[in-house]
């Protein structure tokens, strides 16, 4: 992409530049937890039960905050391609009665 294609669609660069960033947040999120889950479980020297339940925890906090950021964008994408106009088109066609022949 060029520079003057850059400077045309400022919104297009503060979107990626949003994914991108949030994308981040997610991942140093998810590594955090991680770390914590395998100290917690190193500290607490092979208490199973324990451990299943810090590892439990671990894994939901995870995929919910994975979920949880998909989920938005996906929404946010959904919203945007909805206001621009780009679904309705899509709409329409999906909305039209079949054609209906008379026999």
């Amino acid at each position: 992409m060029s520079g003057n294609e850059t400077r045309a669609n400022p919104e297009a660069e503060l979107e990626k530049v949003r994914a991108r960033y949030g994308l981040l947040a997610v991942v140093i999120s998810n590594l955090a937890i991680a770390a914590v889950a395998i100290i917690g479980v190193w500290r607490l020297h092979g208490d199973k039960s324990v451990i299943v339940g810090v590892l439990t925890a671990a894994f939901t906090a995870v995929s919910s905050m994975t979920t949880a950021y998909l989920g938005i964008k996906a929404v946010s994408n959904t919203a945007k391609s909805l206001a621009l106009g780009d679904g309705l088109g899509r709409r329409r066609t999906e909305a039209a009665p079949p054609d209906q022949h008379t026999p």
